[in-house]
Protein backbone atom coordinates (compact mmCIF):
# COMPACT_ATOMS: atom_id res chain seq x y z
CA UNK A 1 0.00 0.00 0.00
CA UNK A 2 2.74 2.33 1.06
CA UNK A 3 4.56 1.51 -1.99
CA UNK A 4 1.34 2.20 -4.27
CA UNK A 5 1.23 5.55 -2.75
CA UNK A 6 4.73 6.16 -3.16
CA UNK A 7 5.16 5.14 -6.73
CA UNK A 8 1.55 7.38 -7.45
CA UNK A 9 3.76 10.13 -5.98
CA UNK A 10 6.52 9.69 -7.79
CA UNK A 11 4.42 9.81 -10.99
CA UNK A 12 2.76 13.11 -10.56
CA UNK A 13 5.64 14.76 -9.61
CA UNK A 14 7.42 13.31 -12.98
CA UNK A 15 3.91 14.46 -14.78
CA UNK A 16 4.45 18.14 -13.05
CA UNK A 17 8.22 18.05 -14.06
CA UNK A 18 7.59 17.49 -17.01
CA UNK A 19 4.47 20.04 -17.81
CA UNK A 20 6.89 22.90 -16.38
CA UNK A 21 9.74 21.86 -19.29
CA UNK A 22 6.88 22.13 -21.85
CA UNK A 23 5.99 25.43 -20.60
CA UNK A 24 9.14 26.74 -20.86
CA UNK A 25 9.63 25.56 -23.83
CA UNK A 26 6.43 26.80 -25.28
CA UNK A 27 7.46 30.64 -24.01
CA UNK A 28 10.63 30.15 -25.52
CA UNK A 29 9.07 29.21 -29.06
CA UNK A 30 6.59 31.98 -28.66
CA UNK A 31 9.79 34.43 -27.76
CA UNK A 32 11.63 33.11 -30.57
CA UNK A 33 8.62 34.61 -32.74
CA UNK A 34 9.12 38.10 -32.69
CA UNK A 35 12.27 38.14 -34.03
CA UNK A 36 11.19 36.05 -37.01
CA UNK A 37 8.26 38.46 -37.46
CA UNK A 38 10.87 40.72 -37.68
CA UNK A 39 12.59 39.31 -40.04
CA UNK A 40 10.04 38.61 -42.21
CA UNK A 41 8.09 41.24 -42.15
CA UNK A 42 11.07 42.64 -44.50
CA UNK A 43 9.38 40.89 -47.16
CA UNK A 44 5.77 39.89 -46.40
CA UNK A 45 3.03 42.62 -46.11
CA UNK A 46 2.10 42.59 -42.21
CA UNK A 47 -1.44 41.50 -42.93
CA UNK A 48 -1.22 39.14 -45.17
CA UNK A 49 1.95 37.34 -43.00
CA UNK A 50 -0.44 37.48 -39.81
CA UNK A 51 -3.30 35.75 -42.24
CA UNK A 52 -1.73 33.13 -43.64
CA UNK A 53 0.65 32.17 -40.16
CA UNK A 54 -3.02 31.97 -38.15
CA UNK A 55 -5.07 30.23 -40.94
CA UNK A 56 -2.40 27.47 -41.58
CA UNK A 57 -2.14 27.38 -37.76
CA UNK A 58 -6.29 27.28 -37.36
CA UNK A 59 -6.54 24.65 -40.07
CA UNK A 60 -4.15 22.25 -38.17
CA UNK A 61 -6.06 22.94 -34.73
CA UNK A 62 -9.45 22.31 -36.77
CA UNK A 63 -8.00 19.03 -37.88
CA UNK A 64 -6.99 17.76 -34.05
CA UNK A 65 -10.59 18.65 -33.10
CA UNK A 66 -12.54 17.19 -35.94
CA UNK A 67 -10.10 13.90 -35.18
CA UNK A 68 -11.16 13.69 -31.83
CA UNK A 69 -14.56 11.95 -30.98
CA UNK A 70 -15.31 13.69 -28.07
CA UNK A 71 -14.16 17.13 -29.44
CA UNK A 72 -16.82 16.27 -32.56
CA UNK A 73 -19.41 15.33 -30.01
CA UNK A 74 -18.88 18.60 -28.29
CA UNK A 75 -19.83 20.43 -31.41
CA UNK A 76 -22.73 19.15 -32.64
CA UNK A 77 -26.01 20.83 -32.09
CA UNK A 78 -24.79 23.78 -31.20
CA UNK A 79 -26.51 27.12 -32.09
CA UNK A 80 -25.87 29.66 -34.33
CA UNK A 81 -25.10 32.33 -31.70
CA UNK A 82 -22.43 30.03 -30.49
CA UNK A 83 -21.02 30.48 -33.78
CA UNK A 84 -21.52 33.56 -34.62
CA UNK A 85 -19.99 34.73 -30.96
CA UNK A 86 -16.67 32.16 -32.11
CA UNK A 87 -16.88 34.38 -35.55
CA UNK A 88 -16.74 37.67 -33.05
CA UNK A 89 -14.58 36.84 -31.20
CA UNK A 90 -11.79 35.86 -33.83
CA UNK A 91 -12.12 38.95 -35.24
CA UNK A 92 -10.90 40.59 -32.10
CA UNK A 93 -8.79 37.82 -31.07
CA UNK A 94 -7.36 37.27 -34.31
CA UNK A 95 -8.11 40.03 -37.29
CA UNK A 96 -7.41 42.99 -34.73
CA UNK A 97 -5.30 42.26 -32.28
CA UNK A 98 -2.98 39.66 -34.64
CA UNK A 99 -3.32 42.08 -37.53
CA UNK A 100 -2.63 44.96 -35.49
CA UNK A 101 0.49 43.37 -33.64
CA UNK A 102 2.08 42.30 -36.81
CA UNK A 103 2.01 46.15 -38.08
CA UNK A 104 2.95 47.67 -34.85
CA UNK A 105 5.95 45.00 -35.23
CA UNK A 106 6.47 46.60 -38.61
CA UNK A 107 7.44 49.78 -37.18
CA UNK A 108 7.91 49.50 -33.91
CA UNK A 109 11.40 47.55 -32.05
CA UNK A 110 10.32 44.28 -30.95
CA UNK A 111 10.74 45.30 -27.30
CA UNK A 112 8.56 48.77 -27.69
CA UNK A 113 6.21 46.58 -28.72
CA UNK A 114 6.26 43.98 -25.96
CA UNK A 115 6.47 46.43 -23.15
CA UNK A 116 3.34 48.16 -24.79
CA UNK A 117 1.61 44.84 -24.89
CA UNK A 118 2.68 43.68 -21.66
CA UNK A 119 0.24 46.08 -20.66
CA UNK A 120 -2.38 44.35 -21.20
CA UNK A 121 -3.47 42.54 -17.62
CA UNK A 122 -3.75 46.16 -16.23
CA UNK A 123 -5.96 46.86 -18.90
CA UNK A 124 -8.02 43.69 -18.55
CA UNK A 125 -8.32 44.41 -14.85
CA UNK A 126 -9.76 47.99 -15.91
CA UNK A 127 -12.49 46.49 -18.05
CA UNK A 128 -13.40 43.51 -15.97
CA UNK A 129 -14.56 46.22 -13.37
CA UNK A 130 -17.59 46.77 -15.41
CA UNK A 131 -17.86 43.78 -17.29
CA UNK A 132 -17.16 40.93 -15.13
CA UNK A 133 -17.37 42.53 -11.75
CA UNK A 134 -14.13 41.63 -11.06
CA UNK A 135 -12.26 44.67 -8.66
CA UNK A 136 -9.09 44.99 -8.11
CA UNK A 137 -7.37 44.59 -4.55
CA UNK A 138 -5.59 47.45 -2.83
CA UNK A 139 -2.26 45.22 -3.26
CA UNK A 140 -3.04 44.88 -7.24
CA UNK A 141 -3.35 48.59 -7.65
CA UNK A 142 -0.28 49.08 -5.97
CA UNK A 143 1.28 46.85 -8.40
CA UNK A 144 -0.32 48.79 -11.01
CA UNK A 145 1.25 52.27 -9.71
CA UNK A 146 4.70 50.17 -10.15
CA UNK A 147 3.87 49.31 -13.90
CA UNK A 148 2.73 52.02 -15.29
CA UNK A 149 6.04 54.40 -13.03
CA UNK A 150 8.21 51.30 -15.31
CA UNK A 151 6.71 52.74 -18.70
CA UNK A 152 7.09 56.05 -17.93
CA UNK A 153 10.70 55.49 -16.83
CA UNK A 154 11.28 53.44 -20.43
CA UNK A 155 10.00 56.24 -22.26
CA UNK A 156 11.33 59.68 -20.51
CA UNK A 157 12.05 61.58 -21.87
CA UNK A 158 10.40 61.26 -24.79
CA UNK A 159 11.51 61.30 -27.92
CA UNK A 160 10.00 60.33 -31.16
CA UNK A 161 13.26 60.82 -33.19
CA UNK A 162 13.85 57.35 -34.44
CA UNK A 163 10.47 56.08 -33.15
CA UNK A 164 7.37 55.94 -35.19
CA UNK A 165 4.20 57.62 -34.09
CA UNK A 166 2.31 55.81 -36.16
CA UNK A 167 3.95 52.46 -34.78
CA UNK A 168 3.24 54.01 -31.62
CA UNK A 169 -0.48 54.35 -32.48
CA UNK A 170 -0.94 51.17 -33.77
CA UNK A 171 0.89 49.39 -30.95
CA UNK A 172 -1.84 51.10 -28.32
CA UNK A 173 -4.75 49.86 -30.41
CA UNK A 174 -3.13 46.67 -30.31
CA UNK A 175 -3.07 47.10 -26.85
CA UNK A 176 -6.04 47.88 -26.45
CA UNK A 177 -7.88 44.89 -28.63
CA UNK A 178 -5.46 42.54 -27.18
CA UNK A 179 -7.78 43.16 -23.71
CA UNK A 180 -10.78 43.09 -25.07
CA UNK A 181 -10.06 39.74 -26.56
CA UNK A 182 -8.61 38.87 -23.32
CA UNK A 183 -12.35 39.90 -21.80
CA UNK A 184 -13.74 38.49 -24.30
CA UNK A 185 -11.87 34.83 -23.82
CA UNK A 186 -12.26 34.91 -20.17
CA UNK A 187 -16.16 35.10 -20.49
CA UNK A 188 -16.70 32.04 -22.66
CA UNK A 189 -14.27 30.01 -20.98
CA UNK A 190 -15.99 30.70 -17.63
CA UNK A 191 -19.35 29.14 -19.38
CA UNK A 192 -17.12 26.13 -19.06
CA UNK A 193 -18.75 24.50 -21.91
CA UNK A 194 -16.30 23.84 -24.59
CA UNK A 195 -12.82 23.01 -24.35
CA UNK A 196 -9.78 25.50 -25.24
CA UNK A 197 -8.64 23.73 -28.16
CA UNK A 198 -12.09 23.71 -29.92
CA UNK A 199 -12.69 27.49 -29.03
CA UNK A 200 -9.06 28.83 -30.40
CA UNK A 201 -9.02 26.95 -33.47
CA UNK A 202 -12.56 28.15 -34.70
CA UNK A 203 -12.12 31.10 -34.03
CA UNK A 204 -9.05 31.59 -35.06
CA UNK A 205 -10.08 30.19 -38.19
CA UNK A 206 -12.63 33.02 -38.28
CA UNK A 207 -10.39 35.73 -37.42
CA UNK A 208 -7.66 34.68 -39.64
CA UNK A 209 -10.19 34.06 -42.95
CA UNK A 210 -11.05 37.46 -41.99
CA UNK A 211 -7.30 38.36 -41.78
CA UNK A 212 -6.70 37.52 -45.40
CA UNK A 213 -9.48 38.98 -46.76
CA UNK A 214 -8.46 42.12 -45.39
CA UNK A 215 -5.13 41.74 -46.71
CA UNK A 216 -5.78 41.30 -50.00
CA UNK A 217 -7.96 44.62 -49.91
CA UNK A 218 -5.71 46.66 -48.52
CA UNK A 219 -2.10 45.36 -49.70
CA UNK A 220 0.03 44.97 -52.58
CA UNK A 221 0.61 40.88 -53.23
CA UNK A 222 4.14 39.95 -53.57
CA UNK A 223 5.79 37.26 -54.82
CA UNK A 224 7.07 35.20 -51.50
CA UNK A 225 10.50 33.94 -51.51
CA UNK A 226 11.31 30.17 -49.78
CA UNK A 227 12.66 32.08 -47.02
CA UNK A 228 9.22 33.90 -46.11
CA UNK A 229 7.48 30.43 -47.22
CA UNK A 230 9.83 28.59 -44.06
CA UNK A 231 8.69 31.26 -41.90
CA UNK A 232 4.95 31.45 -41.63
CA UNK A 233 5.03 27.23 -42.33
CA UNK A 234 6.95 27.24 -38.78
CA UNK A 235 5.29 29.80 -37.22
CA UNK A 236 1.77 28.40 -38.50
CA UNK A 237 2.61 24.83 -37.46
CA UNK A 238 5.87 24.88 -34.81
CA UNK A 239 4.79 28.12 -32.80
CA UNK A 240 0.72 28.18 -33.28
CA UNK A 241 -0.62 25.05 -33.42
CA UNK A 242 2.10 22.69 -31.87
CA UNK A 243 3.07 25.15 -29.18
CA UNK A 244 -0.77 25.76 -27.68
CA UNK A 245 -1.79 22.01 -27.91
CA UNK A 246 1.98 21.50 -26.05
CA UNK A 247 0.64 24.85 -23.63
CA UNK A 248 -3.24 23.43 -23.52
CA UNK A 249 -1.55 19.80 -22.30
CA UNK A 250 0.73 21.58 -19.86
CA UNK A 251 -2.66 23.19 -18.07
CA UNK A 252 -3.73 20.04 -17.48
CA UNK A 253 -1.18 19.75 -14.86
CA UNK A 254 -0.11 22.94 -13.53
CA UNK A 255 -1.83 25.15 -11.32
CA UNK A 256 -2.67 28.60 -12.71
CA UNK A 257 0.16 30.57 -10.60
CA UNK A 258 2.42 28.08 -12.56
CA UNK A 259 1.28 28.92 -15.48
CA UNK A 260 1.26 32.66 -14.86
CA UNK A 261 4.79 32.52 -13.50
CA UNK A 262 6.20 30.86 -16.71
CA UNK A 263 4.76 32.75 -18.94
CA UNK A 264 5.75 36.00 -17.27
CA UNK A 265 9.33 34.91 -18.10
CA UNK A 266 8.83 35.63 -21.91
CA UNK A 267 9.12 39.30 -21.69
CA UNK A 268 13.02 39.04 -20.52
CA UNK A 269 13.62 36.48 -23.01
CA UNK A 270 11.97 39.34 -25.81
CA UNK A 271 14.45 41.09 -24.84
CA UNK A 272 17.35 39.20 -24.80
CA UNK A 273 16.57 37.90 -28.11
CA UNK A 274 15.85 41.27 -29.43
CA UNK A 275 19.47 42.04 -28.26
CA UNK A 276 21.23 39.38 -29.54
CA UNK A 277 19.85 38.92 -33.06
CA UNK A 278 17.61 42.70 -33.54
CA UNK A 279 20.58 44.62 -31.95
CA UNK A 280 18.19 46.31 -29.93
CA UNK A 281 20.04 47.66 -26.82
CA UNK A 282 18.37 49.03 -23.81
CA UNK A 283 19.76 51.97 -21.98
CA UNK A 284 20.02 52.07 -17.96
CA UNK A 285 16.75 54.27 -17.68
CA UNK A 286 15.10 51.69 -20.05
CA UNK A 287 15.95 48.46 -18.45
CA UNK A 288 14.72 49.95 -14.75
CA UNK A 289 11.55 50.55 -16.65
CA UNK A 290 11.51 47.27 -17.83
CA UNK A 291 12.27 45.67 -14.60
CA UNK A 292 9.70 47.65 -12.89
CA UNK A 293 7.01 46.97 -15.60
CA UNK A 294 7.97 43.41 -15.50
CA UNK A 295 8.11 42.94 -11.60
CA UNK A 296 4.49 44.76 -11.41
CA UNK A 297 2.54 42.63 -14.11
CA UNK A 298 4.03 39.55 -12.50
CA UNK A 299 2.91 40.49 -9.18
CA UNK A 300 -0.88 41.20 -10.72
CA UNK A 301 -0.80 38.19 -12.37
CA UNK A 302 0.27 35.94 -9.44
CA UNK A 303 -2.62 37.77 -7.28
CA UNK A 304 -5.30 36.86 -10.35
CA UNK A 305 -4.06 33.48 -10.53
CA UNK A 306 -4.45 32.93 -6.50
CA UNK A 307 -7.93 34.56 -7.13
CA UNK A 308 -8.73 31.73 -9.90
CA UNK A 309 -7.68 28.66 -7.56
CA UNK A 310 -9.95 30.38 -4.29
CA UNK A 311 -12.70 30.34 -7.21
CA UNK A 312 -11.75 28.02 -9.87
CA UNK A 313 -12.92 28.65 -13.83
CA UNK A 314 -11.24 27.44 -17.22
CA UNK A 315 -7.96 29.30 -17.42
CA UNK A 316 -7.65 31.17 -20.59
CA UNK A 317 -5.80 29.55 -23.42
CA UNK A 318 -3.51 32.00 -24.65
CA UNK A 319 -0.57 33.87 -23.64
CA UNK A 320 -0.95 37.34 -22.18
CA UNK A 321 1.08 37.88 -25.10
CA UNK A 322 -1.68 37.14 -27.34
CA UNK A 323 -0.80 34.33 -28.96
CA UNK A 324 2.16 35.75 -30.95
Amino acid sequence: MIGSVSSTQSNESDNRVRAIVQACFVTILWSSSWVIIKFGLEEIPPLLFAGLRYFLASLLLVALVLSRSSSRKALRKRSSRWWIGLALYGGIFITATQGTQFLALKYLPAITFSLLLNLTPIFVLILAIPWLRETPSLLEIVFIIISLLGVFLYFYPLDLVGLSLFGLMIGIVSLIANSFSSIIGRAINRIQDTPALIVTGISMFFGASMLILLALATETLVTLSLTSWISIVWLAVVNTAFAFTLWNRSMQVLRAIDTTLINSTMMPQIVILSIIFLGEFPDLLDWLGLILLALGITAVQVIQSRKKQLKPENIDSESSTGLI
